[in-house]
Parts: structure tokens; sequence; C-alpha cells
């Protein structure tokens, strides 16, 4: 079986539609993705799927909403000439925006008798393990009650230091936490595309020459952008999320994907993925400094999996503290590793290239994850 044909099979997933998504079809999105979404709720599963979900009684599939847009609807409610660029402009469209959102969904899944619920994250929320708990006790929660949740980021409290780099991120984060078998990235495009604009229908791994193909370009009413996506992909498979990305405006594409026909481009999750607290460590925390390692030290932890010691260590970068995440890399500048730091930022610069059988590591194994080869 293809990986396309894995996708029927996927019983949880996090659908993510960006703000050009949304607009493109001049307000008509809603109408199109509260349908599709419903029907891919209940669409035809395999038929061990169906048996139980006829026993249980719960819907056939969980179905997770990110969305772009509050900034978007605020902008043009507050009659802002264009997106601010200033954090407290942004906060204050976010604020009016964000009502008319949830308003503009809980109309259109009404239609469908499908109920809704406003969940709002901040990056701090998921880099925090008991808050990161919390959310998704309460998610499950609201995919046990038939409710389709709908997330987006707090934009009204978020500051350039605890927010997320767009939603493309936060639909990754929201994926691992929540372990969805499928992420589907929604925007204005039909997937990557080639150098002669011809869409890519599988990728088997992110390399170098993947994220060549890909843009740094955003949209005037967004953040994200193809770039944002293949980072994202990357994560979501390496936490073992299958992810398509695709157009939002193709006919009945959320019931095309999961189908497992071949719309967008296909990003099969890793064969043996990170596990839950690696890809935390990993991908949701965020460095409070740099350790510089020796070649010795570099191939003990690449290869090895070996802690972190001081020993190897030739220079310190950052006011990080115990237990905050620091990178870890080599000579010539590539990051091979993160971890939680066993040492203050102080003790580490001191201890720098000291060997001894006592002194503790600076990162121990179990708290270190080596990274995929850098793409």
């Amino acid at each position: 079986m293809t990986e396309r044909g894995l996708l029927p099979r996927c019983r949880r997933l996090v659908v993510k539609v960006g703000s050009k998504g949304l607009s493109a079809t001049e307000g008509g999105m809603f109408a199109v993705l509260a349908e599709q979404l419903a029907r891919a709720r209940q669409g035809a599963p395999l038929a061990d799927s169906a048996a139980r979900a006829k026993r249980t009684g719960k819907p056939r599939r969980d179905i997770i909403l990110v969305s772009s847009g509050a900034i978007a609807f605020g902008v043009q409610h507050l009659g802002m000439k264009k997106r601010p660029t200033q954090m407290a402009g942004l906060q204050a469209a976010a604020a009016a925006g964000q009502g008319l959102l949830m308003q503009r969904y809980g109309e259109a899944f009404a239609k469908h008798d499908v109920k809704v619920a406003q969940v709002l994250l901040s990056h701090a929320d998921l880099a925090n393990r008991e808050r990161a708990n919390n959310a998704r006790a309460a998610l499950n929660r609201l995919l046990e009650l038939g409710v389709i949740p709908i997330i987006n980021e707090n934009d009204a409290v978020a500051t350039d230091e605890i927010r997320f780099g767009d939603n493309d991120e936060l639909a990754a984060m929201v994926a691992s936490l929540c372990s969805a078998e499928l992420l589907v990235l929604l925007s204005d495009v039909e997937g990557l595309l080639d150098k002669s604009n011809v869409r890519v229908p599988y990728v088997p791994t992110l390399d170098r020459a993947t994220f060549g193909l890909a843009t740094a370009e955003t949209s005037k009413v967004g953040r994200g952008g193809m770039r944002s996506k293949l980072e994202s992909a990357r994560h979501a498979t390496l936490a073992g999320s299958h992810v398509v990305i695709a157009s939002a405006t193709r006919d009945n594409v959320l019931g095309a994907i999961v189908a497992g026909e071949d719309v967008g481009t296909l990003f099969p999750a890793r064969s043996r993925p990170l596990r839950t607290r690696q890809h935390w460590i990993a991908y949701t925390l965020r460095p409070r400094g740099t350790v510089l390692v020796d070649d010795g030290a570099a191939k003990a932890i690449v290869r090895d999996g070996s802690s972190v010691l001081c020993v190897g260590v030739l220079g310190v970068r950052g006011g990080f503290t115990t237990g905050e995440l620091i990178s870890v890399t080599n000579l010539a500048g590539e990051e091979l590793a993160r971890g939680l730091s066993g040492l203050s930022a102080a003790e580490a610069t001191r201890l720098a290239g000291v060997q001894g059988k006592d002194l503790a590591p600076l990162i121990h194994r179990s708290d270190l994850v080596v990274l995929p080869r850098a793409h």
C-alpha cells in the first residue's frame, strides 16, 4: 500500500487554513470549508473503523481546525488601510477580529449541525509541559463531545518573545500535541511546485533540494509562505504525522485528500518518529543559548547519542540557566542537537574543557535530541 493509500485510515486530522485561503473566495470559503470538514469527519473510513464508530457512537474522524484570519478580519473591521507592523496594532486587530472569525465559523458549521469551540494558544502554553498537557486534555474532551476545536494563536496577548512564527508552525505543534495522523495545510497554492511550476505530488524526504524550491515570500494578509510550510511539514512528519499541502479553493479538496487521491503534495510520516518528549525538546522549546563542541564530542553525540560533557565544550553563548534549552553546534557551525542544560551558562563557561569523572554533564543524554541532518 502506498502512502496515499494510508490516508483513508487516518482517524485524527489537523487542518490548517491560512488567511489567503479564507479570502480567496471573498468570504465564501467559510461555508465551503465547513461543508468539507463536516463531510470529512463523517466520511467513509475502512470497515473496521466504521464498525467501531457504530459501536461507540463517536465521530468516525476527529478533526481540529487551525485557522488564520483574526487579524485580517480586525484590520477590515477597524478600518485600517493595511495590516499593522507594530505589535500593539496587531494585538488590537486580533482582539477585534477573533470574535468575528468565530461568528463566521459558528454560522457556517451550524448548517451542518456541528458545534465548534474556540481555543486560543500562545507558544508559552505549549512550551510549558503542564499547560501543554492541560491543552491536550481539553482538546481531547472537545473531540469526545463531537466538537470541532478551532485553534488560533492568542495574538491579542502575544509578544515577539512568546509567539509562534506563524500558524503553519502552530498547526505542526498541535499535530504533535494531539498525535494527529494527518496534517493538512491549506493555502492558495496547489502544493509544492518544481522549477517549471509543476506540482510535486510526493516528497519522500525533506532535503536541501526540496527547500530550494520554496521561497520565503509571505502574503500581505498573513505571515506564512512555502518555506514555512515545508519547515512545519518537516516537524510534523518527525512527530509521526503525514502532511499534505494543497489548495483551499480546489473542489472537495479535503474529501479527495482523505480518500487517498493524488491531490496536493504529500510528505509521509517518518517511519521512526521522535517520542513526544523528544519532539517537544527539539521543536517546541526555543534555545536560550548555544555551546560549541570539538570534533570528538560532535562524533560521540551524533554517532553514539552520548551526553554533552564539559571536556568537549569549546565555547558558550547565551545566558541560559539550569533546565533551559540550549543548542549544540560543531566547528562548522552546524546545529547537531538540542537539549536541556544541566548547568547554568556561567557554570558551563567555567568548566568548558575541564575533564573529570565527577563533573555533571552539560546535557545528559536523556535530555538530548540529535537533530536530523540539516536541510
